[in-house]
């Protein structure tokens, strides 16, 4: 599924609810509430704080997933065309990057 056809998906599951898209400072919490959650499943698997016995694993998919489906209707919410937008940042870091690191097999970097 490329990320139009996922921002239609999400804004089918949303346009069912008479309620509807949530406003812009309300989406940013939620987002920043997903991103909390994968960073203390990071934190747990790969950082210093390890989980209490009884805390189960979270699935690193999802909460990624998660992310990803606020960041679809934020982009629903305010209009934005994400394939649109990857592309263009794409070519941004393309273009700002290219010499930035070390090629798979060409040695160390221009610096």
């Amino acid at each position: 599924m490329d990320l139009r056809e996922a921002q239609r998906r999400v804004d089918a599951w949303i346009s069912q609810f008479e309620e509807g898209y949530w406003p812009p400072l309300t989406n940013l919490a939620r987002l920043t509430e997903e991103v909390g959650e994968l960073a203390r499943e990071m934190n747990h698997r790969f950082g210093h704080k390890p989980k209490k016995a009884e805390e189960p694993d979270q699935d690193l998919a999802l909460e990624l997933a998660d992310i990803l489906f606020v960041l679809l209707v934020i982009a629903n919410e305010q209009g934005i065309d994400l394939d649109d937008a990857l592309e263009r940042v794409l070519a941004k870091y393309r273009e700002r990057d290219s010499d930035r690191w070390t090629r798979v097999g060409e040695g160390p970097a221009k610096g």
